[in-house]
């Protein structure tokens, strides 16, 4: 074994070791080789080796020197410093060293008592090596004599065992059993002394220790045989008890001897002082009285220090030869709560993740008192409000544990205030702050600024240039607050979302990858998502919707004449008999873009005779300013530009070939008269269709007639007369935020027309047409939309069927204009209203 200890050692000290209340207790003898072995560790407290590396297990004593070290490879507890017992425990029967030995993952404390055995190291010693003493010769026999006590600094068996003096006829040894097992030496004179034939004795007194070997000391012994004074002074008791505070001031008087001589005169004067062998501690804080043996406290006494004093005091008369009496004083000083308890850490406080269980040890705590009784009992406490608490371990040790959920983005770290107070009265308390850091976990998703965000585009815009930047924050720190942004895979007409837009992942900009068309598409959603770099990582969720903005990039396409909207020169022909206000044709465009980029207008740009013809401005209706004549030419030639409101201003022309002509035959006369000269079984049976046909659009027209002067009686909304037709899913509108409203102000026929779109993904439209009951006969051109056509498209088209009116276009958000398949449907229902209108008023 290694730093093995001497086999005569060994032959008489063994070590072993055992388990007490979760204690392990060793036992060795003092003054062992360093890198003797004191037990196997590892073994004893369960662990493996590989655990006393990896759980870093150490050795803290209390003492605060490190009498002892472990060897990680054998789990041994091994002696790293000289253990001298007399040192660390003087005096006391017991003497144990106490060690907490602490591991790691998870934290754990062990307390391990070591035990250091005496060895006879020390001889017995006495005060001094020679004593004088004068006997008088009239001493009667059996009188003792105390001698000097030999002092011996090691314990129990090892101390002063037994007292033997050199052979003499006159004196014996008399050895007396003191309180704590020690032992006084007492001289016995055997028989009465003769001066005249032994004026002085020598004798050598030995001090034999209970070793093995034992060790022994001598010291000698003059006697001077003294004639006359025979009486020696007398206390009223051989020891004397005194309970003294350790907070007695100075100066103070402890009590007063008194000790009586029955001899006359100087032999019977009497001083008091303190025995030989009083040691110089007690010397320093206790004083006497040589003439009236009052003992005074002449320094300060600690409990904590010395809590007892046993003082020898001898008391001499002035007689020739002096003679002494002895008593003990036996002092024992009372504890007052003087001392505040401290607290100090076994372990460093471990970080903490904010998820941690309760009951998770953050650090280990010890308090101590020195004090005793109810004032060296500690007790520790932690504010209410801590989410920390302590968890008595044993003795005078606590963990501090977690009580609740932690949460770093609230409190990144706890500053512990531990409060330690004594049981004593009143109390005494002291306080230690421990610093405890929060580590962070990923438990909070990135969050957007909005849940939804709204971006405006222009059409026609330079791909790779950026649309909108998203930002989302992070409470979680580190990693975990990392953010990356990316585009979640959706559709847009059927082709994906990262067709159309591209993403930077670092910092949310989100980019077109080519320009967009109104005309194509005006609203789709990206759908964007945060990313945290944490693991598990964390993410959330925004959507942002696009609109884009009409430009006026198209120019008005004329859709009527329908020569002219194939590019060839429309020709109409007028009689000659016409008059002012004559309708000679209708020029009808539409403009692919919206609002004032579609309004359309009207204007003469050339003519044969400007004076002849106007046009009107916004329904391109031709008509005659005066009545035709004779001299005007039969032949005009008009030249129409049709342009729209936007911003640059886009236009187009027609050109129109008047023919004037004295009289026009009705088609349909020439073809009934066509047909009267020819008459076949095919001829009547067209007539029978044609019939036919002619009484169901008068039915249909005449059941419309009636359903709208139903509506009008019902819903009308003022005083006036009113005629409304209104179709509607609900009874209210979806969402009164996302209303697409259109109000028509005309001096016409048709006093307004309001339509009012619902959410963009919802089928609750509602329509209404409101028609004045005076309305006059107003010609109808009519384009079915398609699913691709503009809504602003059929306000042109309005706009050209009914004259002198004016629109409004009023939205309360741009974004809700609608969604392409929904704004499908939304024109059908304008265009069968509208168509209805048309046809009613016809009738």
């Amino acid at each position: 074994m290694r730093g093995m200890i001497s086999a005569f050692w060994w032959h008489h000290f063994f070590l072993l070791w055992s388990t007490i209340d979760a204690q392990t207790r060793y036992s060795i003898p003092e003054e062992v080789k360093h890198g003797s072995v004191v037990g196997n560790l590892a073994k004893d407290l369960g662990l493996t080796l590989t655990e006393i590396s990896e759980r870093a297990l150490r050795v803290a004593s209390e003492s605060g020197e490190q009498y002892f070290s472990v060897d990680a490879g054998r789990g041994e507890l091994l002696v790293n410093d000289r253990i001298d017992r007399e040192a660390l425990c003087g005096q006391s029967a017991s003497c144990v060293l106490t060690l907490q030995v602490v591991i790691d993952k998870p934290l754990q404390l062990f307390k391990v008592e070591v035990e250091i055995l005496d060895i006879n190291d020390n001889s017995p010693v006495f005060p001094s090596s020679e004593k004088n003493l004068q006997i008088a010769e009239s001493t009667a026999a059996g009188t003792r004599f105390p001698l000097d006590t030999a002092l011996d600094l090691d314990v129990g068996l090892n101390s002063v065992r037994s007292y033997t003096l050199s052979k003499d006829d006159y004196f014996s040894l008399n050895v007396k059993d003191m309180a704590g097992g020690r032992k006084n030496p007492e001289l016995v004179l055997s028989k009465t002394l003769d001066r005249e034939k032994m004026p002085t004795h020598q004798l050598t007194i030995t001090a034999v220790d209970g070793g093995n070997p034992n060790k022994s000391g001598i010291s000698q012994i003059n006697i001077q045989v003294m004639d006359i004074n025979d009486n020696f002074p007398q206390f009223e008791k051989n020891i004397y008890k005194v309970f003294l505070s350790e907070n007695s001031e100075r100066g103070a008087t402890i009590m007063e001897l008194a000790a009586k001589d029955s001899d006359d005169g100087v032999n019977g004067e009497v001083e008091y002082s303190f025995g030989p062998q009083t040691p110089e501690a007690v010397l320093s804080v206790f004083g006497i009285n040589k003439d009236s043996g009052e003992i005074r406290l002449i320094g300060n006494l600690d409990f904590e220090t010395t809590s007892s004093y046993e003082i020898d005091v001898s008391a001499t008369d002035k007689g020739t030869p002096k003679m002494e009496g002895h008593c003990s004083v036996h002092i024992e000083v009372l504890d007052v709560n003087d001392n505040a308890p401290y607290i100090f850490l076994t372990s460093q406080p471990n970080s903490v993740p904010e998820n941690a269980p309760s009951g998770t040890v953050v650090a280990l705590i010890s308090a101590r008192d020195l004090d005793s009784g109810d004032n060296g009992k500690v007790t520790l406490q932690v504010p209410k409000s801590s989410p920390f608490k302590l968890k008595a371990s044993f003795s005078d040790n606590y963990a501090l544990i977690t009580s609740r959920a932690l949460d770093r983005e609230t409190f990144s770290e706890y500053s512990v205030e531990i409060t330690a107070t004594d049981l004593g009265s009143p109390p005494l308390s002291n306080k230690k702050m421990i610093s405890v850091t929060i580590t962070d976990v990923n438990d909070n998703p990135p969050v957007f600024t909005q849940r939804s965000y709204n971006v405006y585009l222009k059409e026609n815009g330079v791909p790779g240039s950026i649309l909108f930047s998203v930002s989302a924050s992070d409470l979680d720190s580190g990693e975990n607050a990392k953010i990356s942004y990316s585009i979640l895979d959706s559709k847009v007409q059927d082709v994906s979302v990262s067709s159309y837009v591209y993403m930077n992942s670092e910092n949310g900009s989100i980019y077109s990858m080519h320009s967009f068309d109104y005309e194509k598409l005006k609203v789709f959603e990206i759908h964007v998502q945060a990313k945290d770099q944490g693991s598990p990582s964390l993410s959330s969720n925004a959507t942002v919707h696009v609109f884009i903005l009409d430009q006026n990039d198209n120019a008005p396409a004329v859709i009527y004449p329908s020569s002219a909207a194939l590019g060839s020169l429309s020709h109409q022909r007028m009689p000659r008999s016409a008059k002012a206000g004559h309708l000679v044709t209708k020029v009808t465009a539409v403009d692919a873009d919206s609002g004032h980029n579609a309004l359309i207008s009207y204007r003469l740009a050339e003519a044969t005779d400007a004076s002849l013809f106007t046009v009107s401005l916004y329904t391109g209706e031709v008509r005659t300013k005066r009545a035709v004549s004779e001299q005007d030419d039969s032949s005009q030639r008009l030249i129409l530009e049709i342009k729209d409101d936007g911003e640059p201003l886009q236009s187009a022309t027609v050109t129109v070939s008047i023919l004037l002509e004295d009289a026009l035959r009705e088609p349909i006369s020439e073809l009934r008269h066509h047909k009267a000269s020819e008459p076949s079984k095919k001829t009547g049976r067209i007539t029978l269709y044609l019939i036919l046909s002619l009484a169901s659009v008068s039915v249909l027209s005449l059941l419309t007639f009636v359903i709208l002067a139903v509506k009008c009686m019902r819903n009308s909304r003022s005083s006036g007369s009113c005629c409304c037709m209104r179709r509607s899913d609900s009874d209210d509108y979806k969402n009164p935020n996302r209303n697409l409203q259109i109000q028509l102000n005309t001096d016409g026929p048709i006093k307004y027309v309001e339509v009012l779109g619902g959410d963009m993904m919802s089928q609750s439209q509602s329509f209404r047409s409101c028609m004045s009951p005076m309305s006059e006969y107003s010609d109808f051109t009519l384009i079915k939309p398609s699913s691709t056509t503009d809504f602003k498209e059929v306000i042109s088209v309005l706009d050209a069927s009914l004259p002198d009116s004016t629109w409004t276009f009023e939205s309360q958000q741009v974004k809700m204009e609608a969604e392409r398949q929904s704004r499908s449907l939304l024109y059908k229902e304008i265009y069968s209203l509208l168509h209805a209108a048309s046809a009613t008023t016809k009738l």
